[in-house]
């Protein structure tokens, strides 16, 4: 009987779930929208909900499961510390509780280390040693892969690109700080800063009162001045933030993952100008910044892989 991993990724928007094979197929996919209103329990009954679904189609095999998740965390211990987008899960066992309520042996890791590993594996970083995966999406997320290595640091927040300060008196954060890279380079710093700059009246959002990230986008790339100078903002603030790990880290690649990482020609520009004009010469000229290459799979794939891995290692007893 064949071995696959039931992979989940949690993300602030859009809870996925597929059956991955240890090559990386996909046998089959599931989705549903994140709760986001209640308690964790919620979020608990939709992973299930999934699970049991995924089963269904694939038939009785054997299973382990992978959850990444938009958490800063512990991961010894599986207990979320603070998830700033999905604050119901803060403090909360969430690997223990899935598992019980799945009955199968669970791993959990970080969203965006997950997508590290998953672009790592088989994506924009295959073969590579070092890189950087940014995940742009409802927040902003980082993994981490040196020497060819997942980094987690000792408690398990390394990668926490996010929440590095790039404006020391801004935006108030949900991570507790102020100023913090989510709050500009992120879908609802987007949608956040066009509200604010549409105020004025010159712009085709003006007066609108919900719109997305993907509709500022559009506006950009029709010519609304706003739209475009809010996108600006958005890769100088990036740009800045990739500056000083293009310094700290010299990685060979940095890959832009996420929803948001679609409207690439309307920032990417600002992103490098920044880059060449705060970063040291060698490493700036060297780094490579790519979008990804698997999409909403990216953490599904590298989440399948750290399962894999554990149970190689001898780490997980299935």
């Amino acid at each position: 009987m064949a071995l696959y991993v039931l992979a989940a990724d949690l993300g602030g928007t859009n809870l996925r779930m597929a059956v991955v094979a240890s090559d990386g197929q996909i046998l089959h996919r599931e989705r549903c929208p994140t709760p986001r209103n209640g308690d964790a329990g919620n979020i608990v009954s939709a992973i299930v909900e999934l699970v049991n679904r995924c089963r269904q189609a694939v038939g009785p095999e054997t299973f382990i499961a992978g959850l990444a998740a938009p958490l800063i965390m512990n991961l010894s211990v599986g207990k979320v510390g603070i998830s700033p987008n999905l604050p119901m899960l803060d403090g909360f066992p969430l690997q223990r509780e899935v598992e019980q309520a799945i009955g199968v042996t669970t791993i959990l890791e970080n969203d965006a280390t997950a997508a590290a590993i998953g672009e790592s594996w088989l994506g924009a970083s295959r073969g590579v040693q070092n890189s950087i995966c940014v995940t742009l999406g409802t927040g902003v997320g980082g993994g981490l892969i040196l020497n060819g290595t997942p980094y987690r640091g000792s408690d398990g927040t390394a990668g926490e690109i996010g929440h590095m300060v790039v404006e020391p008196e801004g935006h108030s954060c949900g991570c507790g700080s102020r100023g913090c890279l989510e709050q500009y380079a992120s879908a609802t710093a987007i949608v956040r800063m066009a509200n604010e700059l549409a105020l004025g009246g010159k712009s085709v959002l003006s007066g609108q009162t919900d719109f997305s990230a993907s509709q500022v986008y559009d506006a950009a790339i029709g010519g609304d001045t706003v739209a475009i100078n809010v996108y600006k903002i958005m890769g100088y603030y990036l740009g800045m933030a990739l500056s000083s790990l293009v310094n700290v880290l010299d990685p060979d690649v940095i890959v832009l993952a996420g929803g948001l990482a679609g409207g690439w020609d309307a920032f990417i520009h600002s992103t490098r100008e920044q880059i060449e004009k705060r970063a040291f010469r060698v490493p700036a000229d060297r780094v490579k910044l790519v979008r990804a290459e698997l999409g909403d799979d990216a953490g599904l794939l590298g989440v399948a892989r750290v399962a894999f891995s554990s149970i190689v290692q001898g780490q997980l007893g299935v």
